[in-house]
């Protein structure tokens, strides 16, 4: 078993209770937090305060509370932006989209280990590769 690390949308899939998040997905990432290797990136509270400030995602609470809770949730452990993370970003292997964000989260999991839970076809077509191992979230 490896350590999940959670896309962005899948973090809030999760805490709001959408129904996209594939049962079995639920399974797989309360395991993960029983082993407290289930991982958020350093870039997701950004990336979902600048959705918030956007109005591209409605949260049940103020986005520093929801965040603040998210990150107090059992198993869950917040991965920091190593330089190493910042610096890998850049130099992905084939092609990887422009995204900042994505491109974190893609060298955060290859940095840690860990399999990333998404439901982004273009980072789901880049697992495919084998240069990330990935989990299709829905």
């Amino acid at each position: 078993m490896t350590p999940l690390l959670l896309d962005t949308h899948v973090l809030v899939w999760l805490i709001e209770g959408n129904e996209r998040l594939a049962p079995a997905m639920r399974v797989a990432i309360d395991e993960a937090a029983s082993r407290l290797e289930l991982f958020i990136s350093a870039i997701t509270p950004w990336e979902i305060a600048l959705l918030v400030a956007e109005s591209r995602l409605t949260l049940t609470s103020d986005v520093q509370m929801w965040i603040d809770a998210a990150l107090r949730l059992p198993g869950v452990r917040l991965q920091a932006l190593l330089p190493e993370i910042a610096v890998a970003s850049t130099r992905l292997p084939w092609e990887m989209h422009a995204d900042p964000a994505d491109r974190i989260l893609v060298a955060t999991a290859r940095h840690i280990g860990a399999t990333l839970v998404t439901a982004d076809a273009q980072l789901l077509r880049y697992g495919v590769q084998g240069l990330l191992r990935c989990q299709a979230a829905e």
